[in-house]
C-alpha cells in the first residue's frame, strides 16, 4: 500500500532548545569523532539484559516516534551495517569537509546498526521534525551535551540502556561501535511517524533525463547512478561502491540534494577545526533525483518543528519514489 503525505502529530513539545553557546569553544570532538566515550579506547561495558532505563532527564521517547542513529562515515568505518532498513539517510558534512550519516528508522528495525559516532548541534534541529524521537550516538562534545539535555529527544548514548550497544571484533576502535535497536525500541514505530513533510506518489510532469549525479564535499564525495533493472539509485562514496555487510548494495529509491546555508558554530575539534552548522529551516532550491530523471525544485520548512516540503516551480507537490530517501546536504 503506497503511503500518502505525513503531516506532524499534535501534542505536547518539550522545552526548546537551551541558548546558544555564547563562548567560543576551543575543544572537544575531532574530525574524526569526540571526547569519550566518542574515542572509542575501549570497549562498551554493557550488562546483556533486556532491562531498559529512562534518561537522566526523563524525557520519554513517544511509542511511536522514530530511531535516528548518528553513523560514522570514514572510509576505515565501511561496509556499514544495516542501513538498507533505514526509511531516510540524511547526509551531513562535519569538520575538515568531511561527512556524516543519520539512519532514521520507522517501518523497519535491523538487527544491529554502526558504526555508531557522535552527535552534532545541527542533529538537533533536524530532529525537531519528530515528536521525541530517539537519538543514538556514541557521545557528544562536552559543551554540546546540555544542548542534548535541554532537547526534545530521548537521548541514548552507550550505557545508558544496557546491552544496547557493543564493540565488533573486524575493524578498530572507534570505528567498531554498534547498535541493537530492538534494545531502544519495544515496537516497530511505523511509517505514520516520519513527519517530515515528505509525499510519495507519482512522480509530476517534467523533469530532464538524468543517470549520474555526484556531489562533493571538501574531503568527501556522494555519487548517485541510476540502474533502470532495479529501479533504483546505486550509491558510491569517495570513488568506491557503497556496500552494506548485511543486505549488499546502498540503493535508495529517491535522492534529494538539498541546497542549504553552512555557518560556523560556536564548536571547534581538537585540531582547531570548526564544526558547520547545517540550517534545515528556512527556504532553498533542491535537486530531486528518482525514476532516472532530475526535478528541479525548491524546499521550504519555515520552523524547526515542521516538516520540509518540495514543490516545482509551478508550486506541485514533489512526490518521492517508493523507497528509501537520501537527503544529501549541499552548500548553497
Amino acid at each position: 500500500m503506497r503511503r500518502g503525505a505525513r503531516t506532524r502529530r499534535g501534542g505536547t513539545t518539550a522545552a526548546l532548545l537551551a541558548a546558544v553557546m555564547t563562548a567560543s569553544l576551543a575543544a572537544g570532538c575531532s574530525s574524526g569523532g569526540g571526547t569519550a566515550p566518542d574515542d572509542g579506547r575501549g570497549p562498551v561495558q554493557q550488562p546483556d539484559s533486556g532491562t531498559v532505563r529512562e534518561p537522566d532527564t526523563g524525557t520519554v521517547a513517544a511509542a511511536d516516534s522514530v530511531l535516528a542513529v548518528k553513523i560514522d562515515n570514514s572510509r576505515r568505518a565501511r561496509p556499514h551495517t544495516g542501513l538498507n532498513s533505514a526509511d531516510i539517510i540524511y547526509v551531513e558534512q562535519v569538520e575538515g569537509g568531511m561527512s556524516r550519516l543519520m539512519a532514521v528508522y520507522a517501518s523497519k528495525l535491523p538487527n544491529a546498526v554502526g558504526p555508531v559516532r557522535s552527535a552534532r548541534e545541527s542533529d538537533l534541529e533536524l530532529l525537531r521534525q519528530f515528536e521525541q524521537p530517539t537519538l543514538a550516538y556514541s557521545g557528544a562534545q562536552s559543551k554540546l551535551n546540555p544542548l542534548i539535555d535541554d532537547a526534545p529527544l530521548r537521548s541514548e548514548p552507550p550505557g545508558r540502556t544496557p546491552g544496547a550497544y557493543y564493540r565488533g571484533t573486524d575493524r578498530p576502535a572507534p570505528h567498531n561501535l554498534y547498535l541493537r535497536p530492538a534494545k531502544l525500541m519495544p515496537t516497530v514505530p511505523g511509517a505514520t511517524a516520519l513527519t517530515t513533510g515528505f509525499t510519495y506518489g507519482a512522480a509530476p510532469a517534467g523533469g530532464k533525463a538524468d543517470t549520474a549525479e555526484t556531489v562533493s564535499y571538501p574531503a568527501a564525495s556522494f555519487s548517485f547512478t541510476w540502474s533502470a533493472s532495479r529501479g533504483r539509485w546505486l550509491v558510491a562514496m569517495d570513488g568506491t561502491n557503497a556496500t552494506t555487510t548485511d543486505t549488499g548494495r546502498l540503493a535508495p529509491a529517491t535522492v534529494v540534494v538539498q541546497y542549504v546555508k553552512l555557518r560556523k558554530s560556536e564548536f571547534f575539534d581538537s585540531l582547531g577545526n570548526n564544526t558547520p552548522f547545517t540550517e534545515t529551516v528556512g527556504t532553498g532550491r533542491a535537486k530531486v533525483l528518482r525514476d532516472g530523471k532530475a526535478f528541479d525544485v525548491t524546499w521550504s520548512r519555515p520552523t524547526a518543528t515542521d516538516g520540509t516540503r518540495f514543490e516545482t516551480k509551478d508550486g506541485t507537490r514533489m512526490n518521492f519514489a517508493e523507497g528509501q530517501v537520501w537527503v544529501v546536504f549541499a552548500k548553497a
